[in-house]
């Protein structure tokens, strides 16, 4: 090799050291700023939007996480009920916000089945980003203890020799979307009863005008425990301790019925993994009080903390769900 030629190739091989060195250097900055940026946040007041109204179950659990969080971070952190909408009002407000002090507080079904069920979003979900799973919603299934009946089974088995005859009844879009597939999957014909109140449902379900109702725990234990309303079998995943003897639907048998009650934290699309993990850290940290444990099981709920990336990964996992359930049922998704 000529001494040009050898010149040529050293500045070469001294060109691509010195690039990937500022390459590397560029990432340490950039983590280093990224780490430096989770652990002074946050540095103002902190705003939680509920997606639902005062009182609800994901309303209390806000307010309890949000008092210690307030403690451990030094600033304020306000919850603010924006219910609404089908839950656009409270999204609607939080992506707006382009403010990484706001969070939304939120039971995914808030927006996991909003494909299926509008023609437009008038959000992009990838504006959610999942920060922190904090609790799991107890939902159950109920029936009128008059019909006699003492599961699942003996419930499919009721509907379909009785064609038309009984009702349905859920409180969300989404767990409309994963009973009327069940339905038609198991060929029963039920008819489909809409309710703006829950409480009219659980009364209907005492004077058995209501032969199946999907709800929170914490909506039919009242009835439940006054022996107005049986409780047969919960659609979660996992059994729950606060329902001894309470089977979930794969156990009945069931499992095109399963789903869980996912509530937790979401963050601007934004918002660095690493304020992500913090907030994360920090929310599993004040959830292991058993103080708030014992709240939220009063409410109807159960702790159930996960980090930002395990948050992810069970919504995602809704998500595909309720997607081969649209397809069962005919049902493309919004654009």
């Amino acid at each position: 090799m000529s001494v040009t030629k050898r010149g040529v190739a050293m500045i070469s091989i001294t060109h691509l050291v010195r690039t990937a060195l500022a390459a590397a250097m560029m990432f340490a900055l950039g983590t280093s700023a990224a780490t430096a940026q989770a652990q002074v946040w946050p540095q103002r007041a902190v705003r939680f939007i509920v997606t639902l109204g005062p009182g609800s179950g994901a309303d209390i659990g806000a307010r309890l996480v949000a008092e210690k969080l307030a403690a451990r971070w030094g600033q304020p952190v306000v919850v603010e009920n924006r219910p609404g909408g089908d839950g656009f009002v409270g999204i609607g407000a939080f992506v707006n916000s382009r403010d990484d002090h706001v969070l939304l507080y939120a039971p995914a079904s808030s927006f996991t089945a909003h494909p299926y069920l509008h023609e437009k979003l008038p959000y992009d979900p990838r504006d959610l980003a999942p920060v922190a799973r904090v609790s799991a919603t107890l939902i159950t299934i109920s029936v009128p203890p008059s019909m006699n009946i003492n599961s699942l089974g003996q419930l499919v088995e009721a509907a379909r020799a009785q064609p038309g005859k009984l009702n349905w009844a859920t409180v969300t879009g989404a767990t409309d979307l994963v009973l009327a597939a069940f339905l038609k999957s198991a060929g029963l014909n039920m008819a489909k009863i809409p309710y703006r109140d829950p409480v009219q449902a659980v009364n209907d379900v005492s004077e058995a005008r209501l032969h199946l109702y999907w709800s929170s725990y914490a909506i039919v234990r009242p009835a439940a425990q006054a022996g107005r309303a049986k409780i047969i079998v919960t659609p979660a995943s996992a059994p729950t301790p606060t329902l001894p003897g309470i089977p979930t639907v794969a156990q009945a048998g069931y499992p095109g019925l399963t789903f869980d009650g996912l509530i937790g934290l979401y963050g601007q699309r934004d918002m660095p993994i690493e304020v992500r993990e913090r907030i994360a850290t920090d929310v599993k940290a004040v959830l292991a009080d058993p103080a708030i444990g014992a709240r939220l099981v009063a409410t109807g709920q159960e702790v159930a903390p996960g980090s930002a990336a395990e948050f992810a990964a069970s919504i995602e996992t809704q998500r595909a769900g309720l997607a081969e359930i649209a397809k069962v049922l005919g049902i493309k998704a919004a654009q």
